[in-house]
């Protein structure tokens, strides 16, 4: 069982398995974030990254073990709930509503804890107008902070593939969350989309004083902005630590490399 989560412990995972079918997905898998942190989870393909991901999310309920948000027991709550918390959540795999504007998608966010009633949406009345004002404005604010206001009123499937990455980073940050999860946020990028993708992360992290956890197959991206950097490989964590501990730790040099390194 699960003892009492320090204060400042932000997202504690204890002992968490995961199966399908005969595939161990996520083998007990322990780790802590605090509070303010800028965490990277890195792997090779196949590692289980993203099932950890989907694991804090509540997308899977895992088979055994606990996942402890600021305090509190999240195992097995599902993920509007989880959302509800104060976790939101970007996607390997973009998940942007194509046919609406950049500017509809963080909306549709924003109205998570902005929103008005059934009636009034009908109506227009109400709380409708003051709502809708403030939920375009604060849009529009987030927007610009990731480059994307002179796009406001373009459709999201027809942006260039790293404007969309920068869109759903928005989306997320709409939900006003507490911790932000990147699931691959540079995945498709070139170098100079990538440079600039940590300069934005590491803005964010400041600007909105949240605590971030990044899954990243661009080493050069997670060893640059992550402090503390995790790294698992079939399913298991096998190194945590900073990214000169990452970078000459034997079993992290084997699973990328695929053959053992000399003491």
């Amino acid at each position: 069982m699960m003892t009492a989560t320090p204060k400042n412990v932000v997202l504690e995972l204890d002992n968490l398995n995961k199966f399908f079918g005969g595939v161990h997905a996520v083998r007990d898998m322990t780790f802590t974030i605090s509070r303010g942190e800028l965490a990277g989870l890195i792997g090779p393909n196949g590692a289980g990254k993203t099932t950890i991901f989907n694991l804090v999310t509540g997308v899977y309920s895992p088979d055994s073990g606990h996942i402890n948000f600021l305090g509190e027991d999240i195992t097995f709550l599902k993920s509007f709930q989880i959302i509800r918390k104060g976790v939101a959540r970007t996607f390997q795999n973009l998940r942007l509503f194509p046919r609406s504007t950049a500017l509809e998608n963080v909306m549709v966010a924003m109205q998570q804890h902005h929103g008005y009633s059934f009636g009034e949406a009908i109506t227009h009345m109400g709380k409708w107008g003051k709502k809708e004002r403030e939920i375009h404005l604060n849009s529009m604010d987030i927007l610009d902070r990731v480059g994307l206001a002179e796009r406001a009123h373009q459709e999201s499937g027809t942006l260039p593939y790293g404007m969309q990455r920068r869109l759903e980073i928005a989306r997320a940050l709409a939900l006003e969350p507490e911790f932000l999860l990147l699931d691959e946020p540079a995945a498709g990028m070139n170098p100079e989309e990538v440079n600039e993708l940590n300069d934005l992360i590491v803005g964010i992290h400041e600007e909105f004083n949240l605590t971030i956890l990044v899954i990243e197959h661009h080493m050069d991206l997670v060893m640059e902005i992550c402090p503390h950097i995790i790294c698992m490989n079939f399913g298991a964590k096998i190194a945590e630590g900073n990214p000169d501990e990452i970078q000459e730790h034997p079993e992290v040099l084997k699973a990328y490399l695929g053959e053992e390194v000399e003491e």
